[in-house]
C-alpha cells in the first residue's frame, strides 16, 4: 500500500492511496473506520473525474461543511463517496441537491447527526428525473432492487460518515440506529397519484424535478385490506399514527411523511378527499390518548410543549387532557403516493421540532 497526493487528473486534489489488492483496500477501510461496513467500489482518479464532470461543477466547489466534525464537502469529495456507494455518474446532480438540502439551517443536520433518536435523512425524488434515472417509486420502493435508490441514499450516508464524521457512538449518538441509516431514497409514483404531485403541492411546477428531504424513522406499515371508503382508510391511518413513542408527540409535530399506496389513494380520492382534506382529517384524528402513556412521559411531553407557540391552541394546557395531536398544523403532513399493488401504506415518524423537511429543485 502506498500513499501519495492526487495525480492531477482534471484537477483532482484529494489524497490518493494505492492498494495491491481489493481485499487489502477493504481491510484498510475497516482499520481507518471509513465507510458504512459494506464493501465499496474503488474510487479511481479516472472514475472520480467522470463523476465530477457529470456534476457540471468544478471539483473544488465547496458544497458545505458537514457536521458534527464539520468536514468540508467539495464536489470532488462528494464524487468520491458517490463512486464508493456504487452510483452512476448521472446520479451526481441528485446527490448534490440532496446534500445541499440537508445543509439548509432548518433541516438541522447537526441535530440529526448527534441525536439519540434513530432518524435518518430520507430522500424523496419527485418529477421527470426519477423516471430518467430509474429511481423506484413502485413495488418495493423502500427495499432492494433499484440501483438508483440504493446508491443515491448510500452516497448520502457515506458523506455523512466520511466527511461529517458521524461514526456510531462518536458523531452519531443514535441509541439503536435503524436500517435506513444505510440508504433511504425513493421516488414519488407520479403515474399512480390521483392528486397533484408533491412538488406541485409544495409550489413547484409539474415539469420540475425536486428532491424532498425529511428527517424520519423507518416506514411504519399501515395494513388496511378491509375498508371500503376513504374515511375508513384514513381512520385506520390515524390509528397507526397514534404512536406513544414518536418524537413529534412531545417535541411538537413538524413535517412528517405519509406514503399512501396506489389502491388506498384511488379509494380516498374517489370519495372526494383532496390533499388538504387528508391533512385536516389526520390532524384532527391522529391524536394519541394520554391513557396510553406513562404518567412521567405525559408530564415530560407537556413540559416540552410549553415552548410551542400553539401550546394552548392544541389543548395541551387542559388539566383534563385526553389526547395529544401528532401534528402541530395540518400542512405539516407531507403526502406521497408510493408503491405497487396491495393495500399497504406507511408513515414515517419524524424527529419532531428537531428538523423541518426541505424541498429543493434540481437545476
Amino acid at each position: 500500500m502506498t500513499e501519495r497526493p492526487g495525480d492531477g487528473i482534471k484537477l483532482l486534489t484529494s489524497h490518493r492511496i494505492d492498494f495491491d489488492t481489493y481485499e487489502q483496500m477493504l481491510d484498510e477501510f475497516d482499520r481507518r473506520e471509513w465507510g458504512d461496513g459494506l464493501p465499496v467500489v474503488p474510487a479511481t482518479p479516472e472514475i472520480v473525474a467522470r463523476f465530477v464532470a457529470a456534476s457540471g461543477r468544478p471539483g473544488t466547489d465547496v458544497v458545505g461543511d458537514i457536521p458534527p466534525s464539520w468536514g468540508e464537502a467539495t464536489v470532488e469529495k462528494v464524487a468520491i463517496n458517490a463512486v464508493m456507494a456504487g452510483c452512476r455518474a448521472e446520479f451526481m446532480p441528485v446527490v448534490l441537491t440532496a446534500l445541499e438540502a440537508m445543509l439548509v439551517e432548518s433541516f438541522n443536520l447537526y441535530g440529526l447527526q448527534a441525536t439519540t433518536h434513530p432518524a435518518a435523512p430520507m430522500v424523496v425524488v419527485s418529477g421527470p428525473i426519477a423516471t430518467t434515472l430509474g429511481i423506484n417509486g413502485g413495488y418495493g420502493a423502500f427495499g432492494p432492487g433499484a440501483r438508483a435508490n440504493a446508491t443515491i441514499g448510500r452516497a448520502i450516508r457515506l458523506i455523512l460518515l466520511n466527511v461529517g464524521g458521524a461514526r456510531p457512538g462518536i458523531g452519531d449518538r443514535s441509541t439503536q440506529g435503524q436500517p435506513s441509516k444505510y440508504t433511504y431514497c425513493v421516488a414519488e409514483n407520479d403515474e399512480a397519484t390521483p392528486w397533484e404531485p408533491l412538488r406541485v403541492s409544495e409550489g413547484f411546477d409539474v415539469s420540475d424535478s425536486i428532491v424532498a428531504l425529511g428527517a424520519v424513522e423507518n416506514p411504519h406499515n399501515i395494513n388496511d385490506h378491509g375498508s371500503f371508503s376513504g374515511e375508513q382508510i384514513l381512520t385506520t391511518i390515524a390509528g397507526a399514527m397514534k404512536n406513544g413513542g414518536a418524537n413529534n408527540l412531545y417535541f411538537g409535530g413538524t413535517h412528517t411523511f405519509l406514503f399512501i399506496c396506489p389502491e388506498h389513494a384511488q379509494q380516498i380520492a374517489a370519495d372526494g378527499y383532496t390533499r388538504a382534506d387528508i391533512q385536516q382529517f389526520l390532524f384532527e384524528n391522529a391524536r394519541t390518548p394520554v391513557s396510553s402513556l406513562g404518567s412521567g412521559q405525559l408530564h415530560y411531553m407537556r413540559q416540552r410543549h410549553r415552548a410551542n407557540p400553539r401550546y394552548k391552541e392544541l389543548g395541551m394546557d387542559d388539566p383534563d387532557l385526553k389526547a395529544i395531536p401528532m401534528m402541530t398544523r395540518p400542512e405539516d403532513l407531507k403526502i406521497v403516493v408510493l408503491g405497487g399493488a396491495g393495500k399497504h401504506s406507511s408513515w414515517t415518524p419524524p424527529t419532531g421540532a428537531l428538523s423541518k423537511s426541505v424541498m429543493r429543485r434540481l437545476s
